[in-house]
């Protein structure tokens, strides 16, 4: 049986919302139509500014918007996904431990590991 999880945020529940929406089938038909409809009005408007404008500014919004949501939705997957990492480090005996937190390392302890891992792969081919 699955715990029951605790009640989110309004934010997070309309972003989770909002992202399983636009990344849907139904979204790319919508954005097309969308599109489609706008260029077969452009020689009724006669390709006026306007009508530019209007596509412009509909698409420099929902860009907008949509970068923010894309950044929520990736900082929370990067964030699952590196618990479950560490969660796999700390249950295996033979891990280095200090590895768990090495998203909070400096850029040079970083590439050191880097090297070492590296070092590792190259010896155990040979």
């Amino acid at each position: 049986m699955r715990k029951q999880r605790p009640k989110q945020s309004l934010f997070y529940q309309i972003a989770r919302n909002t992202s399983e929406a636009v990344g849907s089938p139904f979204a790319s038909i919508a954005a097309v139509a969308v599109i489609m409809t706008w260029a077969s009005l452009g020689p009724f408007f006669k390709f006026s500014d306007t009508w530019q404008l209007v596509i412009n500014t509909g698409t420099t919004i929902i860009t907008f918007l949509m970068v923010f949501l894309i950044q929520n939705s990736q900082n929370r997957d990067a964030k699952a996904v590196q618990i479950k990492l560490d969660e796999l480090i700390r249950a295996i005996d033979a891990a280095r431990n200090q590895i768990i937190d090495v998203e909070d390392s400096s850029e040079q302890e970083l590439k050191n590991l880097q090297k070492d891992f590296s070092e590792l792969g190259n010896n155990s081919k040979e």
